[in-house]
């Protein structure tokens, strides 16, 4: 078994909020739990004990008696199907004068609120919206930057009982639309621009011609961000009016089911109109509770930070903090302004305890150079964490070394599909370099061939193989369920497939090799993209790359697009030096038959790299939905390379 990189010690594991927990399941059920490994195993065994055992410990607030759940089979079960709660109601329990959100835009804009003027804000905000007529169900929409208004916003419709959704501002017209335009809101938060690598960018024109096509939306609040707005949309108030002008009221807490819709989320629709994805009070609010107390350790006071937009699922992720009674700290802008120092001043500045990020983030660091430790006291960060793609070993390697050696390091893997993680970190167990920890509680992740059989150390299909509460309530226009059904359920009759390539290694931790739909398949051996990213991150001319499998005389061969460096070039001495790089650490097989240049990578807004896009554009094919690509002009570096029609 190879060592671990990191491994808590005796206070760590001593202090740390799962091993109370386990002390609480041990005295609840006369148990003798002495591990992680024996806490999951029970959650699994018992995981209708397990999710009302968190309700209770994490400080869920709402009804919850009642069975746990009903229904036989994944797809029909009900958790909770008696509770009544409100999400929002968790979110705002704590009222002093202490830090509930901080916020910095750039080096433009900081902003403080304490949780008793959160709580003050969405009470007035709350009183506007059932002024203009917003009940349990509508839909209110948020085209915002990562912004405290967006968290008032969200509790205020939440508390309601209606639905919110949100996107970020450097959304064109047409995502927008393909978006908002599906579930027809009622109400609009919008903003009047927002700061990217020190410039202002003004947004109102597109406000404007998004909200001539959106009939269903009747009232508008308008964030005055970068100040240019001049009053001219129609039935629009602006928060600081609304803020200002009303009266101190209490919140009034809508008491809802269990999965009463509370969030719409979208893939990311590269293939064609996102699905619109609608998640529910109770299982959002015991998902993350758990992920966050039990598995980033997140206590009362601690300052948490993941830096993320209003467009990706990490971001409902980290507003659920408050629910801990912890800080939200909110970045909005360039990671890399006014340089790679930007948020570590941030992180120093006010003492993150918890760092969330990108892998893309991580690896950024590593191509410039940059020491995140070096001239810093990071002696309050406890924790990081990792996601939106898998992090290499050299990633880990590089925050042992240059960031914190003393430190939780979290990979943590899951989606927007369950607004939540699969597998994840655990900070009693020992990290291994490449590996997640392990799968989250109540969650009974399991490995399956093309068989459909269970498999250790091999890789295969990430599954679920039990119900967990925050499963998708459904998808938004999908009548009968098919959509939904196939998405997760077909692949494996009645059992959820992810669309994950993965293997449970030895140490019980968990590998991501990458997306299953983007496998790459020569001579019909499956490869994970992670594994070749991996050996071609290691070489220093490359900035970035993406790799695909064309179709090609009746198989599949390997091709791999590279983002060179500045000042560097991609030689035939530099393609023999990344070949034989793949085929020393990997086999042969891996090796990719084309090596070209392009001058830049398509990702989605969230970060990710679209693999599937650019096969797509290889292949001839149309790509439907370009808005949600924060690069679309990118693909053109793919269409039509002569280079591809040849050996």
């Amino acid at each position: 078994m190879s060592s671990p990189i990191w491994k808590p010690n005796e206070s760590q594991i001593l202090n740390a909020n799962v091993t109370k927990f386990i002390s609480f399941v041990n005295q609840e059920r006369g148990l003798k739990l002495s591990n992680y490994w024996d806490l999951h195993q029970f959650s699994i065994d018992h995981s209708d004990n397990f999710w009302r055992m968190c309700a209770d410990y994490c400080g869920a607030v709402g009804d919850f008696s009642g069975p746990e759940r009903v229904g036989e089979s994944m797809v029909d079960t009900q958790w909770f199907p008696e509770a009544k709660l409100n999400f929002a109601e968790t979110m705002l329990s704590r009222r002093d004068e202490k830090d509930a959100i901080v916020f910095r835009g750039e080096n433009k804009i900081e902003l403080r609120l304490s949780f008793s003027d959160l709580y003050l804000q969405v009470a007035k905000v709350q009183s506007h919206m059932r002024s203009c007529g917003v009940g349990p169900g509508d839909r209110v929409a948020a085209f915002l930057p990562n912004h405290p208004a967006a968290i008032i916003g969200m509790l205020a419709t939440t508390s309601i009982g209606a639905i919110w959704s949100s996107c970020s501002p450097d959304f064109g017209k047409q995502g927008v639309l393909d978006r908002f335009g599906q579930i027809e809101p009622k109400m609009i938060f919008v903003v009047d621009g927002y700061y990217y690598n020190g410039k202002a960018h003004d947004t109102i024109e597109r406000v404007k011609s998004f909200l001539d096509e959106l009939p269903s939306v009747e009232k508008v609040v308008m964030i005055e961000y970068i100040q240019t707005y001049t009053g001219d949309i129609e039935n629009c108030s602006t928060l600081l009016e609304i803020t200002s002008n009303l009266p101190d009221k209490e919140v009034e807490f809508k008491q809802v089911p269990f999965d009463h819709p509370l969030y719409i989320l979208y893939s990311s629709g590269t293939t064609g109109a996102p699905k619109c994805i609608v998640h529910g009070h109770g299982g959002t609010l015991l998902q993350h509770l758990k992920e966050q107390q039990l598995h980033a350790d997140i206590r009362k006071d601690d300052r948490v930070f993941y830096f993320t937009t209003c467009s990706w699922m990490m971001w409902n992720w980290l507003v659920s903090a408050l629910a801990s009674k912890a800080t939200v700290m909110l970045y909005d802008g360039s990671p890399f302004y006014p340089g790679a120092k930007a948020l570590w001043d941030f992180a120093e500045a006010e003492k993150f305890t918890l760092f969330g990020t990108s892998a893309k983030y991580i690896e950024a660091l590593q191509k410039v150079g940059f020491s995140p430790k070096s001239g810093r006291n990071l002696e309050a960060l406890r924790g990081m964490a990792s996601t939106g793609s898998p992090l290499s070993a050299e990633g880990y390697d590089f925050v042992y070394s240059e960031i914190k050696d003393d430190l939780h390091l979290a990979s943590i893997s899951g989606g927007t599909d369950i607004v939540s993680c699969f597998v994840l970190g655990v900070p009693t167990l020992p990290v291994y370099r490449g590996e997640i920890q392990a799968p989250g509680l109540g969650m009974d992740v399991q490995v399956w061939n093309d068989e459909g059989e269970s498999v250790r150390q091999e890789r295969g299909e990430l599954i679920c193989a039990q119900s967990f509460p925050s499963r998708p309530v459904f998808f938004w226009r999908d009548e009968g369920g098919q959509k939904y059904y196939s998405a997760y359920y077909e692949h494996f009759e009645g059992v959820w497939a992810h669309g994950d390539f993965a293997e449970i290694t030895k140490n019980g931790g968990v590998v991501i090799y990458g997306r299953s739909d983007a496998v790459l398949n020569p001579g019909g051996v499956r490869i994970g993209t992670a594994e070749i990213y991996r050996q071609v991150d290691k070489i220093e001319a490359v900035l970035e790359s993406i790799v695909i499998g064309q179709e090609w005389k009746n198989d599949v061969r390997v091709v791999l697009f590279v983002k060179m460096r500045e000042g560097q070039e991609l030689t035939d001495s530099l393609i023999q030096e990344i070949k034989l790089v793949i085929r020393t650490e990997c086999t042969p097989r891996h090796v990719p038959a084309k090596i070209l240049e392009v001058g830049d990578i398509p990702r989605t807004k969230s970060g990710k790299i679209v693999e599937i896009s650019v096969r797509d554009i290889v292949h001839g094919l149309e790509i439907k939905n370009k808005e949600s690509l924060a690069n679309p002009e990118a693909l053109e570096f793919f269409k039509n390379r002569e280079e591809l029609l040849s050996i």
